[in-house]
């Protein structure tokens, strides 16, 4: 678990805007949930046989012997809300959220313990083109933000029905090719055969290079719903690169699986990553509901925008419009009020209540980015001025009255010169 520091959030914060704007202009509504939910909720909608619950989840007993555990996915927690309040009575609810996740693996570049998402949840929506559409925001907000490299994998799960099918066979066959195997994936064989397919390890690889696709034990309703996803997606000029072995680490996909990754992260490429999951309202409580949602990885969005000049200047903060030094008691009694002016009329003031030395006072006005500095001392407080210094174009100083300052930059930055 890190800490964000001040010069490093202003990329966290455009990024979060960017997303802002983006669920805005789709009629996406913000939901926010507890980051402590009851352990059963995640044991029943990610699944017990999942690496998420059975290896990675902060889970404890609290004072009145609860389990309880840190959330380590949103899906589940916006789930939950959405039944506890009835939101489905209201009709399809399109929600997003944004916050800390917990999980207990193995940190690296770009993923630690606490780790942060952006996810969209469309609930009640069941058509093919929900799915374009969901994928279509996540798609068009990351290409905003100027992640460059980007590639849609996609994949489907097929229905229920489908899956019981197909791990018939895909058991059969990985039983038949154990020795072919790494430990972790001869371990879920007889818990969670399909997260085999995503394994990482070169020789688990090799082996499943011959297992029997899952499409070959796709209903005919299946198969087409998938091709309406391509359609769908081509229409829209997204390019698609079809992924068998991709599956998603939860059990409550179906349907539609996919990620977007980008080139220019390396071997973690993965920003973005989501599918349908039709079972999970009801098998949490709720009424049968078809949704289909999204997560992104702040952590891995930002170390990519970072080494981006272009992103990173657009995520950079305003710079101030004035520093305001003082020194003497009269003079300081008028910096508050100045500043709290300046603020209310949209200007960035930052005023220096050091009483350090007007040279200490100085280095700090030029260090803090300000355009101008306003200087008072007992003078200027006896003659209600301020001498205005320009910081950045170092033009001849001049004096104006305490009392048309405020205005005077707000003219000054209107219109873009001083």
């Amino acid at each position: 678990m890190v800490d964000l520091l001040p010069a490093q959030i202003s990329i966290w914060q455009h990024i979060e805007a960017v997303a802002r704007e983006h669920f805005r202009r789709a009629a996406v509504q913000e939901i926010r949930t507890p980051l402590l939910e009851v352990t059963e909720l995640f044991a029943r909608g990610i699944g017990e046989a999942t690496d998420v619950v059975g290896k990675e989840m902060y889970t404890f007993l609290d004072r009145g012997e609860r389990s309880c555990t840190l959330r380590p996915e949103g899906t589940a927690s916006a789930v939950r809300a959405v039944i506890e309040h009835g939101l489905l009575s209201q009709g399809p609810q399109r929600l997003w959220y944004g916050g800390p996740m917990f999980r207990y693996e193995r940190p690296q570049a770009g993923r630690q313990r606490q780790f942060h998402q952006i996810g969209l949840e469309l609930l009640g929506v069941a058509d093919a083109r929900s799915d374009v559409e969901a994928i279509a925001i996540a798609w068009d907000l990351l290409a905003d933000l100027g992640v460059g490299g980007l590639a849609l994998e996609l994949n489907t799960l097929g229905s229920p029905d489908d899956r019981i099918r197909y791990r018939e066979r895909l058991v059969a066959w990985l039983e038949a090719h154990r020795d072919g195997l790494d430990p972790d994936s001869q371990a879920r064989i007889n818990t969670n055969p399909l997260r085999v397919l995503d394994s990482k390890v070169p020789q688990t690889q090799a082996t499943l290079a011959a297992a029997p696709p899952l499409a070959a034990s796709l209903s005919a309703e299946s198969r087409a719903r998938f091709e309406q996803v391509q359609a769908g997606l081509a229409a829209l000029e997204i390019p698609v690169q079809l992924n068998p072995r991709l599956v998603r680490g939860l059990d409550y996909y179906s349907h539609t699986a996919f990620e977007i990754t980008s080139s220019q992260l390396g071997a973690q490429a993965t920003v973005c990553g989501g599918g349908r999951y039709d079972g999970l309202v009801q098998q949490l409580g709720g009424p049968p509901t078809p949704a289909i949602g999204w997560a992104l990885g702040m952590e891995r969005l930002v170390l990519l925008l970072a080494q981006m000049p272009a992103a990173a200047a657009a995520g950079a903060p305003a710079p101030l419009d004035l520093y305001v030094v003082s020194r003497g008691e009269a003079a300081e009694a008028l910096v508050l009020p100045l500043a709290r002016q300046g603020r209310a009329a949209g200007l960035a003031v930052e005023c220096d209540t050091s009483g350090a030395a007007f040279g200490k006072q100085f280095k700090r006005a030029d260090r803090s980015g300000a355009r101008f500095a306003a200087v008072i001392g007992d003078a200027e407080a006896a003659a209600a001025e301020v001498v205005l210094k320009d910081l950045r174009q170092h033009q001849a100083e001049q004096r104006l009255p305490i009392a048309a300052l405020v205005d005077w930059l707000v003219q000054q930055r209107a219109g873009g010169s001083a």
